[in-house]
């Protein structure tokens, strides 16, 4: 019966860690491939509450964002190489920072301040007010812009390849 018991409660811790984690999805045009965690807001207040203003954010959820770059791009009017960034986002109540850093495989941001050095470009853009609620982490590319939109927020990185 212990064994049993013991069986039972495995299987329940790890059931419970693999619903834990948000899935990863991708969002891709021609020149541009975003992978991310994409959590849901279920009923929380994300900016401001769940994510404090005035801190480095993942940008999605468990590993880093990560942005690929099939062809040197201007990233809010920054030059930037081809190749493969991590995406993290410095929160604010009018504007974000969105920076790219060149470590790759980061969990969370809990090292960023390790990794900050490393930063290739950090590009200052306007918050924008949803009227309609955003339940998922969405990120968009369209070649053009780069959008990242969830709970009532969203901003846009402008890209020119």
């Amino acid at each position: 019966m212990k064994k049993v018991l013991s069986f039972l409660s495995l299987m329940l811790v790890v059931s419970t860690l693999s619903f834990a984690q948000s899935p990863r999805v991708s969002a891709e045009s021609t020149n541009v491939k975003v992978s991310y965690g994409q959590p849901s807001k279920k009923g929380r207040v994300i900016f401001g509450g769940l994510e404090k203003f005035g801190t480095v954010w993942r940008t999605g959820a468990n590993e880093a964002t990560e942005i690929t770059f099939k062809k040197d791009v201007k990233f809010g009017g920054k030059s930037v190489k081809a190749g493969t960034y991590s995406l993290f986002s410095k929160l604010g109540e009018k504007e974000w920072t969105i920076i790219l850093n060149s470590e790759l495989k980061q969990w969370g941001s809990y090292g960023y301040d390790k990794i900050k050095d490393k930063n290739v470009a950090e590009v200052t853009v306007p918050v924008k007010t949803l009227k309609d609620v955003v339940e998922k982490l969405t990120i968009t590319t369209d070649d053009k812009t780069l959008t990242i939109s969830w709970d009532t927020t969203s901003v846009s990185v402008p890209m020119e390849f």
